[in-house]
């Protein structure tokens, strides 16, 4: 028997008409005598007594009730799937991102696609670069975000917004006209606020100050971006940070200059190559490019 015929063959088993069962599957009284006239075909044997507009089931019926029953259930089960699916009930996105971003750019970002996707269910969580090339590959997660690419054969990076590396400073440190022009590692003074020495930033910032025979002093050093950002809201000192760190500073606290020479800054999309992005990830996947490219413009107005 064909779907259409079991499905057909079951709506009559429960409601005993022709007419009952074509109100139940939303089709035309005609088109369920049609199929049922089919399956009979098919099988060899009626399966229904018709008596005055009465089916009455006869023991082949019965039999093939009980053996079709599950498959008509796992029927049911996937169409009501399919429409969850066409309506992103049940879908589920799962977001790694590395803390910085996640504090950064995905807040508006989500509030943004939260618009369209009601109803969806995102998990989001914060990894390191190298935790979250895992994630993907492990089907832990969906699609991921880092100011890395990590050139791994199982990983796809898609640049999604860019900036350049900029410096930052509590307010007052700089007059109006200064904060126009670009500041290299010899315009490093006063209590500056290293990264880490494992941190890419970090280690092209050493790297600059040291081809012009400059030697920063880093009396406090951080883990993290939003750390260095956070000390520097406080007038703790100045620190060189990613774009979006920088841009998503407290107005009025923070004073921002790009670096000399200009050091491009991706945010990346990363996501497995054997995975390719359900609807709602690649939705929010453009929700986020577009917060980053927005927060960027924002701060260099």
């Amino acid at each position: 028997m064909r779907l259409r015929h079991i499905e057909v063959f079951h709506a009559i088993m429960q409601v005993g008409t022709i007419s009952g069962a074509a109100q139940v599957l939303h089709i035309s009284q005609p088109a369920v005598t049609k199929v049922l006239q089919h399956a009979e075909l098919q099988l060899g044997m009626p399966l229904f007594e018709r008596v005055r507009g009465k089916l009455y089931p006869k023991p082949e019926a019965h039999r093939l009730f009980a053996e079709t029953e599950k498959l008509n259930r796992d029927l049911q089960g996937i169409r009501r799937l399919a429409a969850s699916l066409k309506g992103r009930a049940v879908e589920t996105v799962r977001l790694v991102s590395t803390p910085t971003l996640a504090i950064g750019v995905l807040p508006q970002a989500m509030t943004a696609w939260r618009r369209d996707f009601a109803q969806t269910r995102c998990e989001l969580a914060t990894y390191h670069t190298s935790e979250i090339v895992n994630a993907l590959r492990l089907g832990e997660a969906d699609l991921a975000l880092s100011l890395q690419d990590p050139r791994h054969p199982g990983i796809v990076a898609e640049p999604i917004a860019q900036g350049v590396l900029t410096v930052i400073a509590p307010a007052g440190t700089w007059s109006a006209a200064e904060c126009t022009q670009p500041i290299g590692p010899a315009g490093l003074t006063g209590e500056l606020i290293g990264l880490a020495d494992n941190d890419p930033i970090g280690e092209i910032v050493v790297a600059a100050c040291e081809a012009q025979g400059v030697q920063p002093v880093f009396r406090t050093v951080v883990q993290t971006y939003q750390i260095a950002r956070s000390l520097v809201e406080a007038g703790a000192g100045t620190a060189v940070v990613d774009p979006f760190t920088a841009a998503s500073a407290t107005s009025g606290k923070v004073q921002r200059r790009q670096w000399a020479p200009p050091m491009p800054v991706q945010l990346f999309l990363l996501t497995a190559n054997h995975a390719p992005l359900s609807h709602g990830a690649r939705a929010l996947a453009n929700c986020i490019g577009a917060t980053a490219r927005a927060c960027l413009e924002q701060g260099a107005a």
